[in-house]
């Protein structure tokens, strides 16, 4: 066994990263059409056929609980900030239903025999961290003896149901913006492979580590017609998603959307991930205009703990960025929902 004195670097104990080590959705979809479907409840306002980021549950006088689990394997090879970034990612999914997380459990994978267990303590500190921010306990959990770590949460949450916010409820005309930028897989693989610049250690940390809280306050406009975090599926295969379930496609401004500039250095360098690939095969056939490279690693970048993207009646679109700034949060206008054109779901300009 490894001990607390050794060099350990959480990156090299597992095969994948962050949620760049989620299943590609077409297998995702193979696994989720078993023999039998979910048990009829007129109750369950939202689950897993819509591929949204929870899962809602009417409680009555027009309230609901919100109900997820995110975790995955290490990002970062800091233990804390494995831990926290993990829950700042599984609570993210609360947010952006437009509701308030409620309390939360961990989900602890630990090899043993090769990691010490005074490490994946602080995991958990770091988990403890991030919900003690969103001022929510952390109030239990379960643990394995695993071959690879990996840790994340199931939060609990409420919403009212007039603010719940959905994945496919998007209209025709709506903008498109999105709060963080892209480029977290690009940063993380370029730590994992060792060439990362010491200048840029931290940057992608920090904004994993920041909250999507704001989507709480988002979930009170009416204007925002629909709302998702940008995780492991990249831009493109998170608002695929939004254009199916909505019926509409979407035209995106390449030029406006958001990037951390130091990715661009390491793709530049033919740093990309897996999971990139991954995800744009999955929706190249639904995508046009964003074959160049740079167009395509970046907008299928898997991110952990990513960003919402938000569709908003243009009539809102400076009460949403205004309550966004006041929150610290940037919101660029990357685009905007159109009518559906043959199979391209989204069109890159």
């Amino acid at each position: 066994m490894s001990t607390t004195q050794d060099p350990i670097r959480l990156t090299q104990f597992s095969h994948g990263a962050g949620c760049g080590c989620k299943i590609a959705p077409a297998v995702l979809d193979t696994i989720l059409h078993g023999e039998l479907g979910v048990l009829p409840d007129p109750r369950l306002l939202v689950g897993y056929g819509s591929k949204d980021d929870a899962a809602v549950y009417d409680i009555g006088n027009g309230r609901a609980l919100i109900s997820t689990t995110d975790f995955f394997t290490p990002i970062v090879d800091d233990a804390f900030d494995f831990g926290r970034i993990a829950a700042t990612n599984a609570l993210s999914d609360v947010y952006a239903m437009g509701g308030k997380p409620l309390l939360a459990v961990a989900i602890l994978g630990w090899p043993v025999e090769k990691l010490p267990a005074e490490l994946a303590a602080r995991v958990l500190d770091g988990g403890r961290r991030a919900c003690h921010d969103a001022g929510i306990p952390l109030a239990g959990g379960h643990s394995i003896d695993a071959p690879e770590p990996f840790f994340g949460l199931a939060v609990t949450g409420e919403v009212a149901t007039t603010n719940i916010k959905r994945n496919n409820t998007a209209r025709e005309g709506d903008v498109l913006l999105l709060t963080k930028p892209l480029g977290v897989g690009i940063l993380t693989t370029a730590m994992k492979r060792g060439i990362l610049q010491p200048e840029h250690a931290g940057i992608a940390t920090k904004w994993m580590c920041r909250s999507n809280v704001v989507g709480s306050a988002l979930g009170t406009v009416a204007g925002v017609h629909a709302m998702t975090d940008v995780t492991g599926f990249g831009l493109l295969g998170h608002l695929v998603e939004v254009c199916e379930g909505s019926g509409l496609g979407a035209r995106i401004e390449f030029a406006q959307v958001p990037v951390i500039p130091e990715a661009l250095t390491y793709l530049q360098q033919g740093c990309y991930t897996d999971g990139g690939v991954r995800n744009w095969k999955s929706c190249a056939h639904k995508v046009s205009g964003a074959s160049a490279m740079d167009r395509m690693m970046t907008l299928s970048d898997p991110q952990t703990s990513g960003g919402l993207l938000i569709a908003v009646d243009p009539g809102s679109v400076d009460e949403v960025v205004s309550l966004c700034t006041s929150q610290g949060v940037p919101a660029s206008i990357i685009g905007a929902m159109t009518a559906l054109a043959d199979a391209t779901a989204v069109m890159v300009e």
